[in-house]
């Protein structure tokens, strides 16, 4: 599997999970955990989770499924900005620690930008790890101005993005990917077949039906040819997992990448960053 590095030398899969919406109803907490243990034993060791999916719930799930194997895990969490004070983000912290029943996060990162100052959340940041409660953090839906200011109130040890990028939301490509690539800080892409709203794309399930393949494997296959992109697509079924593990071997020709850029056009000017 083609793996990504973290400036600090560490690398992971290209491919990782996401837990978005996991944990909301108990019916389906024993499949999503089932999912993300297939995950695991199929080489995507990354799982990204945050306080905020279904009110720390998804935590639980993830530290269910992890429970027993947590050497083998990439893991990752998310803050809410309001929790990014000096005096709030170790209690947040150390709440989804507990969630998660680990004493360490691999990467813990600023969910959006809010109302405190970036200066202060570094601080907080880099006390976390110093306590060894983090390994690195990172940020989360920040575009390219908050980026500099966030280098600027001395965020240089920031070790990821986690923005909204897909084939239909190629806007940071314009600006804020190349401003991330140039300083080793990976990109982590949420919702990368837009929610399932790319896969009835006519292209896609042209590109798909070529490889025998389904329109969702061809955008995540998109993705991963993309330098420093970490796709982080949801499976909550040990079905969807599998399909999405599929994706890391399928290879577009040229032809299907040439397809993909006529129907789904780089950007041409600047735009702001989008989220959901």
């Amino acid at each position: 599997m083609r793996m990504i590095s973290f400036a600090d030398g560490m690398s992971v899969p290209a491919l990782g999970q996401g837990t978005w919406m996991m944990g909301e109803s108990p019916d389906r907490r024993a499949a999503e955990v089932a999912a993300l243990r297939e995950g695991i034993e199929l080489g995507l060791t990354l799982i990204d989770t945050a306080e905020m999916y279904a009110d720390g719930e998804a935590e639980r799930v993830v530290g269910e499924a992890i429970a027993g194997r947590r050497e083998a895990v990439f893991l990752v969490s998310k803050a809410y900005p309001q929790n990014a004070s000096g005096k709030r983000l170790r209690r947040a912290c150390e709440a989804s620690l507990k969630r998660l029943g680990t004493d360490q996060l691999d990467l813990y990162l600023l969910h959006w930008r809010g109302n405190v100052a970036l200066a202060e959340t570094v601080e907080a940041m880099e006390e976390l790890v110093a306590a060894g409660l983090v390994a690195r953090w990172g940020v989360s839906n920040l575009d390219t101005e908050d980026m500099e200011d966030l280098a600027a109130a001395g965020g240089e040890a920031c070790a990821a993005n986690q923005i909204l990028y897909n084939l239909a939301r190629r806007g940071p490509e314009f600006e804020l990917i190349p401003w991330l690539e140039r300083r080793r800080i990976p990109v982590m892409a949420y919702s990368p077949v837009e929610q399932g709203r790319l896969l009835g794309h006519t292209v896609l399930r042209e590109v798909a039906l070529r490889h025998g393949a389904s329109a969702a494997q061809v955008a995540l296959a998109w993705l991963m040819t993309r330098p420093g992109v970490l796709p982080i697509p949801k499976a909550a079924s040990i079905a969807h997992v599998r399909e999405n593990r599929a994706a890391v071997d399928l290879v577009l020709t040229q032809g299907d990448l040439a397809a993909l850029e006529h129907a789904f056009p780089p950007p041409v000017k600047r735009s702001r960053l989008e989220m959901l």
